[in-house]
């Protein structure tokens, strides 16, 4: 029966339905009065709620983490955190390993998907750097963090709120325990703390590059000439959007914004900062409500771009925009092929960059509409909500608590399509391609 069902799922499907499962266990999980605070059972909705935030590593909450969610609570957030940024294929891989059960064809092709591999030889290879690779940046992070949180906490509480943000950060998740000094603060206490600051950008930044392009760097070490197409984009792109994005917010909040009565050392930090953490991190030391409006339209566009292709982050990702981009400046100069870094794209790769865009585009333009029916709430609040959401990012204007359920389940929707791939989303959905038996004439349009 089992092989019978596995046959009938596409790959895309059963890494669909593994995320879903894997938010429904993480629910249930959450309802039960031993993962809150109080005793008490929580609105399933809600659990459901923070269980599709945390394994679609967004960020985005109705409870403070810390003054809600027991220990137990928060250990649960914390697993569904780790499973939904390296993948859930990835953790029953690993198991397989310990067990010496060997790894079929199927699950190969079942890990190229989820990994988000190009091709199948040295999947399983990939899949163990992922594992060692997560461990070892996970586990400096959380060094460095006890540097500055045990002395403030003690011991015990200071190692485990250092490994608890050290995986939110990694994952790109953003969920942190700073209501113990303030709710729904996240790190807004430690802008100026260059240790905490720089550990966690790092760790953000780590995260969302990829696991294609750690494997990249580790075999060819600082040989960029070397690096495949797919790493030289996702590092151009990368590195362009977190500075330029720090550039903006620098000019925008220093003259009339969050920033305008802060130093020096601690504006640069804020700027580098909020340019990292909208590329799904969700993560803030500034008060995302107080910003300016020109900082407000820039972040959304950021959360929209999100990370990169096979990595712990959402969004519509960063060679999607690159590939759109350089599509535009190819037909504006009448080539027939798209050249970057001395090498061509094919057709395919612009047609699917084109599909994710549209669909993410249109995710973000209904969920908004949605939204702005639902609530009695500004545009620009509503726009970064819900950006936030389908990018997968988990910062927001302080309105999430405020949501209404009909709204609230709109989020879900929004973080799920956002984790698994609005693409993917789409082909899980999609019946079996059918050739056409004829093709039909073609005709010109008018486009511009």
């Amino acid at each position: 029966m089992a092989s019978k069902l596995k046959l009938k799922l596409s790959y895309t499907q059963i890494i669909a339905l593994g995320f879903f499962l894997t938010i429904l266990v993480g629910g249930i999980l959450l309802t039960l009065p031993i993962s809150s605070r109080s005793g008490e059972f929580t609105p399933f909705l809600n659990s459901i709620f923070t269980a599709t935030s945390a394994t679609c590593v967004t960020g985005l909450v109705v409870f403070d983490t810390y003054t809600h969610w027991s220990i137990f609570g928060q250990i649960v957030i914390i697993c569904l955190i780790q499973i939904g940024g390296i993948g859930f294929m990835t953790i029953i891989t690993m198991f397989s390993i310990f067990l010496k059960r060997q790894i079929g064809l199927h699950e190969r092709r079942l890990l190229m998907q989820s990994a988000g591999s190009m091709q199948l030889s040295g999947v399983v290879k990939l899949i163990l750097r992922i594992v060692k690779g997560t461990i070892l940046f996970e586990g400096l992070g959380a060094i460095l963090l006890s540097i500055r949180f045990i002395p403030e906490m003690g011991f015990k509480v200071g190692i485990y709120n250092a490994v608890f943000h050290a995986i939110s950060a990694f994952c790109n998740a953003g969920f942190d325990l700073m209501g113990r000094f303030k709710q729904f603060s996240s790190l807004t206490r430690y802008s100026d703390d260059i240790i905490v600051n720089i550990t966690i950008m790092s760790l953000i930044v780590i995260g969302g590059i990829g696991f294609l392009v750690w494997s990249d760097i580790i075999k060819n070490k600082w040989h960029v000439r070397r690096y495949e197409l797919h790493s030289k984009i996702v590092i151009s792109a990368s590195a362009i959007l977190i500075f330029g994005a720090a550039v903006l917010f620098f000019l925008f909040e220093t003259k009339n914004g969050v920033l305008v009565h802060s130093s020096m050392k601690e504006s640069i930090l804020a700027s580098l900062f909020q340019a990292v953490t909208p590329r799904t991190a969700g993560f803030n030391t500034v008060d995302w409500a107080s910003i300016t409006q020109g900082t407000s339209i820039f972040t959304i566009v950021l959360m929209l771009i999100g990370g990169s292709p096979g990595s712990t982050a959402g969004g519509m990702k960063t060679t999607t925009l690159v590939v759109l981009v350089m599509s535009a400046v190819a037909s504006s100069r009448h080539k027939n092929s798209i050249t970057i870094f001395k090498r061509r794209l094919d057709n395919d790769t612009v047609k699917q960059a084109s599909a994710v865009f549209t669909l993410y585009f249109i995710g973000f333009l209904i969920g908004s509409l949605l939204l702005c029916y639902f609530e009695n709430l500004p545009a620009v609040s509503i726009m970064f909500e819900v950006s936030s959401a389908i990018g997968t990012v988990g910062s927001s204007m302080g309105i999430t608590t405020t949501l209404c359920a009909a709204s609230k389940c709109v989020i879900i929707a929004l973080m799920y399509a956002g984790r698994v791939g609005a693409l993917t989303l789409m082909l899980t959905l999609a019946a079996k391609k059918k050739c056409a038996p004829v093709e039909r004439p073609a005709e010109k349009i008018l486009i511009g």
